[in-house]
């Protein structure tokens, strides 16, 4: 059976050695409904949408997910 979530992608802000941010955050995919057995598939699906330019910047990269 098939359930409702709900995930988003964001990228965190990156912060230099004394707290100051030097590269802004950002929503890389926003809030988007998605039908799925478990929320495993659903991380799996949200990471598959993770543009191109990010994929070097994982270690800040955020998949949310939430059961609706």
């Amino acid at each position: 059976m098939l359930r409702l979530f709900e995930y988003a992608v964001i990228c965190q802000p990156k912060a230099d050695k004394d707290g100051d941010v030097v590269e802004e955050g950002a929503v890389l995919v926003p809030v988007t409904a998605q039908l799925a057995k478990d929320e495993a598939q659903v991380n799996m699906i949200a990471a598959r949408k993770i543009p191109e330019e990010y994929l070097d910047k994982l270690d800040r990269v955020q998949v949310v997910v939430r059961p609706f």
